[in-house]
């Protein structure tokens, strides 16, 4: 459904070691590097159908953080879910659930929960079962 999301940051380092960690552990990578102009994508490759992509705001104003706002990321393994939360606290963020079964979800749902360095949150969920 979704062409691509896009993730505000007012520190475009942190936030792109953060993104270069958490979605190599995803199994994604840095697919564009607009740096100089403020952008970076990510996703299976240059030409993915859904990617993700950092910036600063075009308005020039200050990011900030969405309230009730998430993006979930789809892992093929529970091992991605783990290194996923690993990579992301690992990298400037902070825990919002660790990594485990999700039952009121129903079945199978192994999800975890994180911030970004600048608040944004963010989830990887596996449906398969272990």
């Amino acid at each position: 459904m979704f062409a691509y999301a896009t993730i505000g940051t007012n520190d475009f380092d942190k936030s792109a070691q953060f993104f270069d960690a958490v979605m190599a552990a995803l199994g994604y990578k840095r697919t564009h590097d607009y740096s100089e102009g403020g952008w970076l994508g990510y996703g299976e490759h240059a030409e993915s159908a859904m990617s993700l992509w950092l910036c600063k705001p075009f308005n020039q104003e200050p990011a900030s953080v969405g309230n009730g706002c998430m993006l979930g990321f789809q892992a093929d393994t529970r091992a991605k879910v783990d290194a996923f939360h690993a990579a992301a606290l690992a990298n400037g963020g902070t825990s919002e659930g660790a990594p485990g079964l999700r039952d009121a979800y129903g079945p199978n749902m192994y999800i975890a929960y994180v911030r970004d360095p600048q608040g944004n949150k963010f989830s990887a969920l596996c449906r398969a079962a272990e």
